[in-house]
């Protein structure tokens, strides 16, 4: 959790990041088809391909089957039409899928793509072969006519990602649905996700906003067929207090005998007994092969000096020279251990690499870069860790700093570039992405955050599969990103299914009259005779009343106030009224006051509107 936060407003015109893709951009017919990441390597033909209702997805094997399956999917949700999956010859006007492990040259992600009478993507993988359909998708969300010629085109690095933080706060599964169809659509593969899954071996932790096990195995399953990794991340041994509220015999205690509720007792078996055994919970949903365990601001506003026995712990197992920080990275070694034990690579934030440190961080460990602290990018990769650019500046933080992506861009920024450091060569960076963080959890709703994220999702995209800047300006860069348009599945999150206007709002038990009306953002403000609906009280965390129960009653109504905003959820019959910031439901309560609840906690209110 970066607490760190630089000036910034809330960016607006939310119409046009949802508006319908621009048409096609004018371009050179002998040029590159526009997608993104951009085409850098582009031989033109004579002729055309020209999509038809006739054509035919042609793929003899199960791997191609299996992406011939997805892409037919899509083509459907593309508003291209039903189109068959078949085997044999290939004919004028059909999409051909071919993988040949021989091809190696195309590498684990590499594909080739020829246009002509018909249109073919060949790859050495499975993978190979989905990042060509992406290519596909967008080539025909231009158009049906696609110009004639080839392109081999293979990413510069292997890690191309985003990362998001729905800790504390719960981000809405279609909204992180939404995320993996894009993030796919634009050849990026890694998904972060630090998030609480609902506990069933420790009920005790299961404070809001967790997400449900089925939830997780849905998000997941839909990663796996848009090639995109999802790995889950624990904060540890700081930032756990979503974990150890009800847990204080596990948090760590200073010299004055205060306990620390974000900070797990690293010197004690049980600490780590804990936090493995919600890595064996999570196993149970996630199958990424790796774990991230975060390791960050462990000492945030404190030091160990406070802690004597974080250093007698260190001393007793590694000698008299050793030193408090060694406790630390014993830590995150036994973690390591057990990860790997279980057939996973630990990832962590690199911040608590201080050098303070006698013994070594396990090798192996992949280190995320994003703050510019003693121990520099160039000497963790001279210390053979695998290295990942997650910069400061690639951060989106809610009600706080975005990333200038405009002058990301016209600087050429690749992932080499490092907060601190610039490495003048590739070699053991794994790649890079961009981060969300909830600091202000009422700053920006989810909407208000793909706003952000659309320019800077498209941009981390383009610098970590091709050329950093592929376009003479910025402006040519978001037109080209504008003429793909969205992927293929993609939710409109900002549709409000009921007009402006007054309303009597019926459930049992309780009826009330209202003013709806649309929000900028895609939301709705809910007006009584005596004010706007807006949750308020009880326990804030990251600035946002997550406790449930806490009563949603009319308020002096302000536009700024991101808590009076709702969405109006189709349910059986009408509509369930949910949270735009805490995502919990109104429910009824027994005297017939309305109260926010997560769904699996107590019945959702369904409301009838006339």
């Amino acid at each position: 959790m970066r607490r760190r936060l630089r000036a910034a407003g809330v960016l607006a015109a939310l119409t046009l990041l949802f508006a319908a893709p621009v048409p096609a951009l004018a371009q050179e017919e002998q040029g590159p088809p526009v997608t993104v990441p951009a085409l850098s390597d582009w031989t033109p033909a004579s002729g055309s391909y020209t999509y038809e209702r006739s054509a035919r997805l042609v793929a003899d094997g199960a791997t191609e089957r299996r992406v011939a399956g997805t892409l037919a999917d899509d083509l459907r949700e593309a508003g291209h039409g039903t189109v068959p999956v078949v085997r044999g010859a290939a004919r004028d006007g059909d999409i051909v899928i071919d993988v040949r492990p021989y091809r190696t040259s195309l590498g684990v992600e590499g594909y080739e793509l020829r246009a002509g009478r018909r249109l073919s993507v060949t790859a050495a993988t499975e993978t190979g072969a989905f990042y060509g359909t992406r290519t596909v998708l967008q080539l025909l969300a231009r158009g049906d006519r696609i110009p004639a010629g080839r392109t081999v085109d293979v990413p510069r690095y292997k890690e191309r990602g985003v990362g998001v933080c729905a800790c504390y706060i719960h981000v809405s599964v279609p909204w992180m649905e939404n995320l993996v169809r894009e993030m796919a659509y634009h050849k990026l593969n890694q998904l972060l996700l630090e998030l609480k899954v609902r506990s069933d071996a420790h009920p005790e932790a299961n404070t809001w906003g967790y997400y449900t096990k089925d939830e997780i195995r849905g998000l997941v399953a839909l990663g796996k067929r848009y090639h995109v990794e999802i790995i889950p991340e624990i904060n540890s041994p700081g930032h756990m207090d979503p974990w150890l509220e009800s847990r204080p015999d596990l948090q760590l205690t200073d010299s004055d005998g205060n306990k620390q509720p974000s900070r797990l007792d690293i010197t004690r078996p049980e600490a780590f007994a804990y936090y493995t055994s919600l890595m064996d919970e999570y196993a149970q949903v996630f199958t990424s092969r790796s774990w991230h365990m975060g390791a960050d601001e462990y000492m945030l506003g404190s030091d160990f000096a406070k802690y004597p026995q974080i250093l007698k712990y260190a001393q007793d197992k590694y000698g008299p020279d050793a030193a408090p920080q060694d406790a630390f990275v014993d830590f995150v070694n036994r973690v390591h251990a057990y990860a790997a034990d279980k057939g996973r690579k630990l990832r962590i934030w690199n911040d608590g690499l201080t050098g303070a440190n006698t013994v070594p961080v396990a090798a192996g460990t992949t280190v995320e870069h994003w703050l510019n602290v003693a121990t520099k990018p160039s000497r963790l990769r001279a210390q053979g860790y695998p290295l990942m650019n997650a910069a400061y500046a690639l951060y989106l933080v809610r009600g706080g700093f975005h990333s200038d992506t405009e002058g990301l861009y016209d600087q050429s920024w690749d992932p080499r570039g490092f907060e601190g450091e610039k490495l003048a060569s590739s070699d053991g960076i794994t790649g890079a992405k961009i981060s969300l963080w909830p600091d202000n959890g009422r700053g920006e709703t989810e909407n208000e955050v793909a706003v952000a994220l659309w320019p800077a999702l498209r941009h981390i995209a383009q610098a970590t599969w091709g050329d950093p800047h592929p376009d003479a300006t910025y402006a040519e860069f978001t037109a080209r990103g504008t003429a793909v348009g969205h992927a293929p599945g993609w939710r409109e999150p900002t549709r409000v299914p009921v007009p402006d206007g007054a309303y009597t709002f019926r459930t049992q038990g309780r009826s009330f009259d209202a003013e709806v009306a649309r929000t900028a953002d895609g939301y709705v403000t809910v007006r009584t005779a005596d004010g706007c609906l807006e949750v308020r009280g009880g326990k804030l965390t990251l600035n946002v009343p997550l406790q449930p129960g806490v009563e949603a009653a009319p308020q002096a109504c302000d536009p700024a106030n991101t808590l009076q905003r709702w969405q109006l959820e189709l349910a059986a019959g009408g509509y369930r009224l949910v949270n735009a910031i805490t995502r919990m439901t109104v429910s009824v309560t027994d005297d017939g006051r309305l109260a926010q609840y997560p769904p699996d906690q107590r019945t959702p209110a369904v409301w009838h509107l006339t």
